[in-house]
């Protein structure tokens, strides 16, 4: 499909431009050197010849006009930038942000999830199994990973490589940022790498098997932050309720994060449940889409501004020609 980006030149076509050159611009002129005699007119008369005016000016012909009004439409055709456009482009970019923060601290090496066989299983492995299928399905939306025990880490910034972030989640080990719990400065780190999304929907998935008891900022604060900024967080608390110290899961506090953030609280003992987890999170929160659509354009104004030239070398080169033919039969 042919379009033109700069139509309004199109005005400026019926303009009796080549008329007015053609009917009003002066004769080219060129000046040449001469032998003046004396006795001219009696050699012309000894010759026979009959003396000619000294300068000649040649007549404009229909085809030299004929040439000018095709460069000037030419021309014209060439300055509206006339454009081929291509088959639309649909760009399909998500608009949601989602950070998974993991706890590893030392808790995680323990062995009392089950897996589908109910054998038992690490907290972290059975954890890893089932986020990295959670991440593969979140193909279009970008994703930042945090892990935590003492202090909490950015993993991964926001990336739409899920690949790398499976992967780096695959290298995690238990007791990587030390054996405590630090929830509250997770959820800070979490906060602080939001900060760098403009996107509607902001989703912060926490999982925890303990109780915070490293944090420099409290838990309550943190969410309380969290919610004023529109982030949303889902908490799960997998381990045992009713165990000591670090092992025991703080479900109360997880519940009530994920209820003042505007988000879910969710519990779990084996893998089948956290995927069932990830599942209900993500239909409580669809994919946001944002859709770009858009049609590439192919100028080729540069064709009907490289056809006026060659008309005009050709139109020069005529004219040059006719000359020397009548200078020979002159």
């Amino acid at each position: 499909m042919l379009s033109f980006a700069f139509p309004w030149a199109f005005l400026v076509l019926p303009l009796p431009l080549p008329f007015l050159v053609w009917k009003f611009a002066p004769a080219h002129r060129e000046q040449a050197q001469a032998l003046r005699v004396p006795f001219f007119r009696s050699l012309a008369e000894a010759a026979g010849e009959e003396p000619a005016q000294g300068a000649v000016i040649r007549k404009r012909g229909r085809w030299q006009m004929a040439v000018a009004i095709c460069c000037w439409c030419l021309t014209v055709i060439g300055l509206a930038r006339p454009e081929i456009l291509g088959d639309p482009i649909v760009i399909e970019k998500a608009a949601r942000d989602l950070v998974l923060a993991v706890d590893i601290s030392g808790s995680m090496d323990e062995r009392d999830l089950r897996d589908e066989n109910d054998k038992p299983l690490q907290r972290l492995d059975a954890v890893k199994s089932v986020i990295n299928d959670f991440i593969a399905e979140r193909d279009g939306d970008r994703i930042a990973l945090i892990v935590f025990g003492s202090s909490a880490y950015l993993q991964t910034p926001f990336t739409e490589d899920l690949d790398s972030a499976a992967e780096l989640m695959e290298q995690t080990q238990v007791g990587m940022a030390g054996p405590h719990t630090a929830i509250g400065d997770a959820i800070g780190l979490a906060l602080r790498t939001f900060e760098a999304s403009d996107v509607e929907q902001r989703l912060l998935v926490l999982l925890s098997d303990g109780a915070d008891t490293n944090s420099q900022m409290s838990p309550e604060n943190a969410t309380e932050i969290a919610a004023s900024k529109g982030v949303k967080i889902y908490t799960i608390g997998v381990g045992d309720p009713n165990g000591s110290g670090e092992q025991r899961v703080d479900l109360a506090t997880l519940e009530a994060i994920a209820t003042r953030a505007g988000g879910g609280f969710y519990q779990t003992n084996d893998t089948e449940g956290l995927r069932e987890i990830y599942a209900e999170i993500d239909r409580l929160n669809p994919r946001l889409v944002e859709t770009t659509t858009f049609q590439p354009k192919t100028s080729v104004g540069y064709y009907a501004f490289a056809a006026t030239v060659l008309l005009g070398i050709v139109l020069f080169l005529g004219l040059m020609l006719s000359a020397r033919r009548r200078v020979a039969h002159g």
